[in-house]
């Protein structure tokens, strides 16, 4: 209704359908009002609190922002390596390839020869450099054999590594899916750098077609570490998200001290926990608070560090009250687990009752500021899983190993932007899995690759 109808020509009917309908309209309106009034004071609540941040938050450190140098000013005084002090300079290689040895001859002044004995060493230091690299070609000539007594073709037996197929070494093959993978170069780059640092002319399809023949290398090392994993007695979980041709998916990591799984799919659920450990339950479980990671083992350690973070949000955000005790009671709690390898199972034990005391004291607390309350009810339920850490010292009191196992595939997705294929993204997810595992028995990526394209395992005997 634009203007309000000349009231003399209605009917009593007619004013109250009127009344009826305006009062209608006037609820409605009402109702919005009331709802954006709350919206508004939310907006305005936000307003007040600090930023998120990696230190306060679960924000991941890429996406951070670093303070202006006019808001973290440099130290003064000179830097590593200027003239105001002296550089400690690389150590010396213990057995070096080639030694030059520079002797003067004579005196610069007057000429007159050096004697041996009048020489002294004034400096010793190393020089590196690469020498040039190019493929190395081999001509392979087999040939065959025709019997005759029986009339049979026997063809004479190639080295490993030599069969025919395709024309690169699992070496070139290794360093490509090394380079793809850990340093996010694209098919175009990789190409590019093979043919102006290597001297090897291969093309992006070629890279595509060697690395779909490594996925069976990959998938027979990875079944073999998820065997693994499924007789542990400690798994510690966590996701991220990539994208997988335009969709958003989860990259989900399962690991310990001993091997890692890394498995790529288009939920977030509690499924993919299950499809992975396939029946296995272990003793405990290391996860942050999220739904899907809770209830797949005996025990559960909550990650306090997560804890710390949001701690710290309530502390910037003006809880005076819980916050910055339940933040001191973590840090103690901190300081435990370093020392948790050292102390006997009684020790422990102890520990463990006083900070439960502790927590009770804190947990009497009643705060009154937004954050303080939140962190108060969730600790209210969560606390027998906040010290697990003491009754089990193989585990942590954090879930960092997990965060770390992801933080490469957060930095694929920002410099890809994500997979194109199902293969692919499965390739990554295998790529991962070994070169972590490889990692906690101290072999590198490159190493880790090029074993399992030949066939051995990272993971040794056991």
């Amino acid at each position: 209704m634009i203007e309000l109808p000349d009231l003399t020509c209605l009917s009593h009917n007619e004013k109250d359908a009127l009344i009826r309908a305006l009062w209608t309209q006037v609820q409605m309106l009402t109702a919005q009002v009331e709802t954006l009034a709350a919206r508004v004071a939310q907006l305005e609540a936000k307003l007040g609190e600090p930023p998120k941040t990696p230190d306060n938050s679960s924000m991941p450190p890429s996406q951070g922002k670093k303070p202006n140098h006019a808001d973290n000013p440099k130290p003064e005084g000179p830097r590593k390596g200027s003239l105001g002090r002296k550089g400690g300079g690389r150590m010396l290689v213990e057995h070096p390839d080639e030694t030059m040895i520079a002797r003067p001859m004579c005196c610069a002044r007057c000429r007159a020869a050096f004697h041996h004995d009048d020489q002294t060493l004034s400096a010793r230091y190393d020089k590196f450099d690469l020498p040039k690299v190019k493929p190395v070609v081999t001509r392979v000539e087999q040939y065959a054999g025709h019997c005759r007594e029986c009339g049979g073709t026997t063809l004479a037996p190639l080295p490993d590594g030599l069969e025919p197929g395709s024309p690169f070494s699992r070496n070139i093959v290794a360093l490509a899916i090394y380079l793809r993978f850990t340093h996010a170069i694209s098919y175009r780059r990789l190409s590019r750098l093979m043919a102006e640092l290597f001297s090897l002319a291969i093309s992006e399809g070629a890279l595509d077609a060697a690395f779909r023949r490594a996925i069976p290398c990959f998938d027979a090392e990875v079944s073999a570490i998820l065997a693994r994993l499924r007789r542990s007695r400690v798994v510690c979980s966590d996701e991220t998200s990539v994208r997988v041709a335009g969709k958003t998916c989860w990259d989900w990591v399962f690991q310990n001290g001993e091997v890692v799984i890394h498995v790529i799919r288009h939920s977030r659920g509690a499924a993919v926990v299950s499809e992975v450990m396939h029946g296995h339950r272990p003793a405990i479980w290391v996860s942050d608070l999220y739904s899907a990671q809770q209830g797949h083992a005996a025990d559960w350690q909550i990650c306090l560090a997560h804890q710390l973070r949001d701690c710290k949000f309530a502390i910037e955000a003006g809880d005076k009250i819980f916050a910055p005790r339940m933040r001191a009671l973590l840090l103690r709690a901190f300081v435990l687990a370093r020392r948790r390898h050292r102390l006997a199972a009684s020790t422990r034990r102890q520990y463990r009752q006083r900070l439960e005391r502790d927590l009770d004291a804190v947990m009497t607390l009643a705060p009154t500021q937004r954050d303080g309350q939140r962190l108060r009810k969730r600790y209210g339920k969560v606390r027998a899983h906040l010290f697990t850490f003491l009754d089990h010292p193989e585990v942590g009191a954090d879930n960092n190993g997990s965060e770390r196992e992801l933080r490469p595939t957060a930095t694929y997705r920002k410099v890809t932007g994500g997979f194109r294929s199902d293969w692919g993204k499965d390739l990554f997810a295998a790529f991962r899995s070994v070169i972590g595992t490889a990692a906690s028995r101290g072999i590198d990526a490159y190493q880790a690759v090029l074993m399992t394209l030949s066939g051995l395992s990272v993971l040794g005997p056991g």
